[in-house]
């Protein structure tokens, strides 16, 4: 089992930064792929970002690519994304999840394990 507890989320002016993390239990987190998810009202849940387990793969949806960067510290447990220049359309709560065994890192069903959520709000 995994237990993803996420952090970071807040409220940011248009061209702001945050940075969210999300700590893990679990003995096998440095072996599984993790990814983070956002989902805005009325909307279903996208893909944003996802990182291999070694760190040396990572990929992003194309609204996000050049602002955001997925990280991971296997000996912390943690995997962190790095969001800059953040726009109004990036209003969402963002979820973590881990280990897409189920399918493609880019599909929500494909994964086991979620964070409760933690709310990123851009004004403009």
């Amino acid at each position: 089992q995994v237990q993803l507890v996420e952090s970071g989320g807040g409220l940011v002016q248009a061209g702001g930064s945050l940075r969210l993390s999300c700590a893990a239990s679990g003995r096998t987190f440095s072996s599984r792929f993790m990814g983070y998810f956002r989902q805005a009202p009325g909307k279903e849940r996208e893909f944003v970002a996802a990182i291999s387990w070694s760190g040396s793969s990572t990929y992003y949806a194309d609204s996000v690519k050049g602002r955001f960067t997925i990280s991971r510290d296997n000996a912390k447990n943690t995997v962190y994304l790095q969001m800059n220049n953040l726009k109004p359309e990036d209003t969402a709560v963002y979820y973590c999840a881990a280990d897409p065994s189920r399918g493609s890192v880019f599909v929500v069903s494909a994964y086991s394990y979620w964070g409760q959520g933690t709310q990123v709000t851009v004004s403009s």
